[in-house]
């Protein structure tokens, strides 16, 4: 079994992920660039049971990005740290960025390239889907096992 540690810049808050990820998307939506200052945010969902913070929870902010999302950041230096879902508690987004360790799996496609930055040019192999439709929800679909 696999796991990643990961922190935030100014190493107050910690967490430990026991397991694989799910599949790896680089998200180019608006909220996805802005919420992290670049190009598009590169990220995978597990299953909460995974997810688990070593030390700093009292550090830890949240603000609701959307009806049912919610973004965790830390409230000294603000590095994004996950997301979580109202209507899907049982699931946690995680940024690649924060984490120290090279995943087992690899980016799998790039999602809402429709929103991608005009100053932005996407040039790898990788598929690229407008937004995040049932093509990309089978390729999620397949490593479920990795959420639970």
């Amino acid at each position: 079994m696999q796991k990643l540690t990961g922190k935030c810049l100014c190493e107050g808050i910690a967490y430990e992920i026991n397991g694989e990820l799910g599949p790896i998307f680089n998200c180019h939506c608006s909220k996805c660039r802005r919420w992290h200052g670049a190009a598009f945010r590169t990220r995978a969902t597990i299953g909460r049971s995974k997810f688990n913070w070593i030390r700093g929870e009292e550090l830890l902010s949240r603000y609701h990005s959307s009806a049912d999302t919610v973004k965790v950041f830390c409230s000294v230096c603000g590095s994004n740290l996950i997301s979580t879902y109202d209507n899907r508690p049982d699931l946690v987004g995680v940024p690649l960025g924060g984490i120290e360790q090279a995943p087992n799996n690899q980016v799998e496609g790039h999602i809402f390239v429709g929103s991608k930055s005009p100053w932005h040019e996407i040039i790898d192999d990788l598929p690229q889907y407008e937004n995040f439709h049932e093509k990309v929800r089978e390729v999620a679909d397949r490593s479920r096992a990795n959420l639970d």
